[in-house]
């Protein structure tokens, strides 16, 4: 544990020597972790060696030492420690290096080393890919401080779960990595949060078959929720679409989103699109339309409209989708409309 109390303190001369002969903007370290500056004990040169072994260069490591100043506060055994963890599903050295720049804090957060290492060959057990787990390490690293039982007590809920809905054994594997690979935030979850959620969707009327549909269109998010938010957000749209129970399952089956927003961002977002001039009769037959943010629907509904698209009148589906997907529908209205009206191959009119 390191002292904050930056007032009675001066910083540690030694530790700015080293700084300035590795040409750390010491500047950007006062900025933003000030405290590290005033510490006892530093390992600025240990730290830069064991970067530089593994081959990061001079503007690298000044680079790492700049957005995590805490890593020259390391003991350098803890972080060769983490540096053979982290080699267990890294390539080489040459791609730590580059995680390591991208991810700094994620690196040297060292606290958790036994249970990142159990974690790590749970997952490689598992199945999941090295490339995924390196992905897990520096976008999601707290799945790795929990303990591993934690991780393999949710793991089993999820399969469990799975074959009771009647998932087959022989996909079980692959829906979990798939699970997992989009979203590995589930582990964060209990298997009791889990087991709500899931019957929850059971007493709203879901067949088996569909809460599977739902858990797979929603990658797993659905584990974050709680039954009450999922509640407000089903009465909400169901008052909103003025439609029957069944209808609205159809609706969420559709469009998971309405499940997984809550009031206020549904609202927000129907909001923007009557102000648009879209009637709520549009939406209801497309709803997938709520997944978008009120920015980007009036930033596609602006695009549309220059190429003379009236989106009051056509349907909704022009707006759906990924930026990849808008971007292909886009460019199939513009050809069209570019398109010459006259058949070029036909003869022209002459002049007797």
């Amino acid at each position: 544990s390191y002292t904050t109390d930056t007032k009675s303190r001066e910083e540690n001369k030694k530790t700015l020597e080293s700084l300035y002969s590795l040409s750390v903007d010491i500047t950007k370290i006062r900025r933003l972790k000030e405290w590290v500056l005033l510490q006892d004990v530093a390992y600025v040169k240990e730290i830069a060696g064991i970067l530089q072994e593994m081959g990061a260069d001079e503007t690298t490591v000044a680079n790492i030492i700049e957005r995590c100043p805490e890593a020259i506060l390391h003991n350098p055994a803890e972080i060769n420690s983490q540096r053979a963890l982290w080699q267990l599903v890294c390539q080489n050295e040459k791609q730590l290096i580059k995680l390591i720049e991208q991810f700094p804090e994620s690196f040297f957060t060292t606290e958790y080393q036994q249970n990142q290492k159990a974690n790590i060959l749970f997952f490689q057990e598992l199945g999941l890919k090295n490339n995924i787990i390196t992905r897990f390490l520096t976008s999601a690293p707290n799945i790795f401080y929990n303990p591993v039982e934690k991780n393999k007590n949710v793991i089993e809920t999820l399969q469990r779960n799975y074959l009771n809905l009647g998932g087959s054994e022989a996909n079980m594997k692959i829906w979990i990595l798939k699970l997992l690979s989009q979203n590995p935030f589930i582990l964060l979850n209990t298997s009791t949060a889990i087991q709500e959620n899931l019957e929850f969707l059971q007493r709203n009327d879901f067949t088996d078959q569909e809460v599977l549909q739902l858990l797979s269109k929603l990658k797993g998010f659905i584990f974050q929720l709680n039954s009450t938010t999922m509640q407000k957000s089903m009465l909400f749209s169901k008052n909103i679409f003025k439609c029957s129970d069944q209808e609205l399952k159809q609706l969420v089956l559709k469009c998971p989103a309405l499940l997984y927003y809550s009031v206020p961002v549904l609202e927000e977002r129907l909001e923007g699109l009557l102000k648009e001039g879209i009637s709520i009769a549009q939406i209801r037959e497309t709803p997938m339309v709520l997944e978008l943010t009120t920015q980007i629907v009036q930033y596609r509904i602006k695009k549309l409209s220059a190429l003379g698209y009236d989106i009051k009148s056509g349907n909704l589906e022009s707006l759906n989708g990924t930026k990849k997907d808008f971007e292909v529908t886009y460019g199939k209205i513009q050809s069209k409309k570019e398109r010459p009206i006259f058949n070029p191959v036909a003869p022209l009119p002459t002049e007797d």
